[in-house]
């Protein structure tokens, strides 16, 4: 197994690798929020008639629905006019908004993406993200300035380079009437597919959720999530990747289609699950499986499996480029969409359930009513129960390095 341990390289992984190297001779246009404006009267005055284009991951119907439906009505109060540009991955946004500043634009046409891990880290390494702006947001006040997740975004400091919008949490689901005794750590559930072959699988890397499922397999065989070094460094992958990919190497028969093929993202795992030609499915949103089960596309007997050994959590943001035309517009965006009556509509469950980056505890008594009269899913439990014993995101240059020793250490075996 010796291909096993050899370090990937990392420019083959790299999507964004020739558009960042073409703006080390081009910076983002000099703009700071803090020199532009001194207060939000004055973002308030200047957003007023600013159209807002949001790009964003397309492939979810609630999260689309969501900024259709309630998010950009509640933005136009502002005389903000809000649209929604689906993409299939965030990397094009960026590619967009790099190309725009390699060309000297100064009105780019991205004026905030649903962003975080890589993608906002090689935006920041490249200067293309406004920085310094968030702490002129209202809304930042309900956040708690201490909580980790929203001030490391996968082991990059945020800086006040992006807003928080929701937090996620990694979470596995399984079929209760075909488990009727699930495992209760990782390592169990990696055991139980050996011994149920065909009934479970993961999506490939570097697909989002394949990619996250591999790191905490890497968490696990390394003997938990604080062996793993959050910081990358090419001693610790070579000490620590070998036995993960050793362990999936040797899971790989035994999963669905005996590991020939994988699902290529979350949708197809999704659907195997909803097909019962596997047991178990897992996603960064658990929300979504209230509605799933709702209406019949998942088993009913769908149920939410804590591990003790906890699993990852992160938060998502918008970020703001640089060379937006429409920089006070986007702030007010961000601001209504970080306010408490916006998060507790996208934390409905029935709207996109989303998990809020708000301070309840801190929040006004009218305010935390909202979260309060939050309906129970009978699905997903709350929060509180499904980020116990979390851990926190590695650093993004992570990411690439396992999702290509994945590909050449398992795929290619």
């Amino acid at each position: 197994m010796s291909s096993i341990a050899r370090r990937p390289r990392r420019t083959a992984a790299l999507a964004l690798a020739v558009p960042l190297l073409a703006l080390t001779a081009c910076a983002a246009p000099e703009s700071s929020a803090s020199t532009a404006y001194d207060d939000w009267d004055a973002v308030l005055a200047d957003a007023e008639g600013q159209t807002v284009q949001l790009w964003m991951y397309g492939g979810d119907d609630q999260g689309n629905a969501y900024v259709d439906d309630i998010l950009t009505p509640a933005v136009a109060e502002y005389g903000v006019t809000l649209e929604r540009v689906p993409v299939t991955d965030t990397g094009d946004a960026l590619n967009r908004v790099f190309t725009e500043i390699q060309a000297g634009r100064s009105d780019g046409t991205v004026d905030l993406i649903w962003v975080n891990g890589d993608n906002f880290r090689t935006g920041k390494e490249a200067d293309a993200w406004l920085c310094d702006w968030t702490d002129l947001l209202p809304s930042m006040a309900a956040t708690d300035p201490d909580d980790p997740l929203l001030q490391s975004d996968f082991g990059t400091p945020v800086d006040g380079c992006e807003a928080p919008w929701h937090k996620a949490q990694f979470t596995l689901a399984y079929n209760a009437e075909a488990i009727p005794d699930p495992p209760t750590t990782l390592a169990g559930v990696l055991d139980w597919a050996e011994a149920h072959p065909g009934r479970f699988t993961y999506p490939a890397p570097p697909d989002f959720t394949g990619s996250v499922f591999v790191r905490e397999v890497l968490a696990s065989v390394s003997g938990g999530a604080d062996e793993v070094p959050t910081a990358y460094s090419d001693e610790a992958f070579d000490e620590l990747s070998p036995a993960l990919y050793e362990r999936l190497s040797e899971l790989a028969p035994s999963l669905w289609r005996g590991g020939d093929t994988y699902p290529a993202n979350e949708a197809e795992l999704g659907q195997l699950f909803a097909d019962r030609q596997i047991d178990m499915t897992m996603t960064y949103g658990p929300a979504t499986l209230t509605d799933l089960v709702a209406d019949g596309t998942y088993p009913p007997e769908t149920t939410v499996l804590p591990l003790e050994d906890g699993t990852v959590g992160n938060a998502s943001f918008l970020g703001l480029p640089a060379n937006s035309d429409s920089i006070a517009g986007a702030m007010v965006v961000a601001n209504v969409a970080l306010s408490a009556e916006q998060q507790a509509a996208k934390a409905q469950p029935d709207v996109w359930g989303q998990f809020t980056v708000l301070d309840i505890e801190s929040l006004p008594d009218d305010d935390r009513a909202l979260f309060d009269a939050l309906p129970m899913s009978p699905v997903v439990p709350g929060y509180e129960v499904l980020s116990e014993n979390a851990h926190g995101e590695l650093a993004a240059e992570w990411v690439p390095a396992l999702d290509e020793g994945w590909r050449t250490g398992v795929l290619d075996r």
